[in-house]
């Protein structure tokens, strides 16, 4: 899936995408944890939905600094996002752990626009950089781990 956000003309529209980009990332990570056969693999899953899980947290404190409504929910993106992660599971832990990887594809991209975004303040710039720091990891650790498995 190929995404947008971070190509939004506002900072508002920005962080409210990204919230709902964090949504979908997190129900994703909970269908992955949830459908690995492999405990290790899946105890490292849920250390990075942690990540997630912070970064939702800055962006809600993000959005109510904008005075921007927050969502509660992801999108329709979601249902994307877990389906990949449930047709990857007849195949195994190396398909599910490729499967996020693709997911992980677009946090990679919509944090590393946003870092650039021309509205974004010092202090946001440094999250999105910190926040694709991190998808950086988790999406290196995702495409390396399949192939070892594979």
């Amino acid at each position: 899936m190929v995404t947008t956000v971070g190509e939004e003309a506002s900072i508002e529209k920005l962080v409210t995408n990204l919230i709902y980009l964090e949504h979908d990332a997190i129900a994703a990570y909970e269908s992955c944890i949830n459908r690995l056969d492999n405990k290790e693999l899946s105890a490292q899953i849920a250390t990075f939905k942690q990540d997630h899980l912070q970064h939702l947290r800055v962006l809600t404190e993000m959005a109510r600094e904008l005075g921007v409504e927050i969502p509660s929910e992801g999108d329709m993106k979601q249902m994307l996002t877990t389906g990949k992660i449930a047709l990857a599971d007849m195949w195994g832990d190396a398909a599910i752990l490729k499967a996020m990887k693709t997911n992980e594809d677009d946090t990679v991209t919509a944090y590393h626009r946003a870092i650039r975004h021309e509205d974004a303040i010092p202090a946001s710039k440094a999250f999105f950089m910190k926040a694709h720091q991190d998808e950086e990891r988790h999406r290196a650790w995702m495409s390396t781990t399949a192939d070892t498995l594979s």
